[in-house]
């Protein structure tokens, strides 16, 4: 037959072809595919074919689908990417379900320290004890080891100190955009379980506030 003797490559899209025919699905298929934020540029590398804009405006149109069509799931904007993850009106039944697991356990002075550094940043390891009351040398380093925390520069001026900034795994793991969706200070006050560090730092904010 004639039809055998068509060459089967024609008839598969290739690479730059196939999100011009349907980007949305394989933005997704991706997007449920991966475990953790998909960034513009991976979307860019799995689809060289598409321009940053139209991968943005393919994910904006997969956000509202998800929203009209009223799913149990959402498409979410956290630490500089893009994910999907279950609406919140629906932990109760996920927590029944899963045997809740922590990735990341913090004591309340990791806590605390990680709280100065994410409002404060860039910060010195000399300003974190400062404001704590205590030298807070170990629990940067516990910090930056499981990955919340990173070296981001050296202050300027004499002794070239070591910045700290809070890192992506930080906003991934506590569900944030970026720095900007911070809570309050009083409301991070309600996850602690120590008082002093965090009343100094709320002082240091008013004294730069002024």
């Amino acid at each position: 037959m004639e039809t055998e003797n068509i060459n089967a490559g024609n008839l598969t899209p290739t690479q730059d072809e196939q999100p011009k025919k349907n980007p949305k699905s394989i933005l997704e298929a991706i997007l449920f595919a991966a475990s953790e934020p998909i960034t513009v540029k991976q979307f860019q590398h799995a689809m060289p074919g598409m321009h940053a804009r139209d991968i943005r405006k393919a994910l904006t149109e997969i956000r509202d689908d998800y929203q009209n069509m009223n799913r149990s799931f959402r498409l979410m904007e956290i630490a500089n990417g893009y994910q999907i993850c279950t609406r919140p009106e629906f932990s109760e039944w996920i927590r029944k379900f899963y045997i809740q697991q922590v990735r990341v356990t913090l004591s309340p002075s990791a806590l605390e320290t990680l709280a100065i550094v994410a409002y404060k940043q860039p910060v010195t390891r000399n300003e974190v004890s400062t404001i704590r009351g205590v030298n807070s040398d170990s629990v940067i380093s516990s910090l930056v080891e499981k990955g919340l925390v990173c070296v981001s520069g050296r202050k300027e001026g004499a002794g070239r100190s070591l910045l700290f900034s809070t890192t992506d795994t930080f906003l991934q793991q506590f569900g944030l955009k970026d720095p900007s969706e911070l809570p309050s200070l009083e409301e991070i006050e309600q996850l602690l379980s120590t008082s002093n560090g965090l009343e100094n730092l709320h002082n240091s904010q008013e004294e730069v506030e002024e």
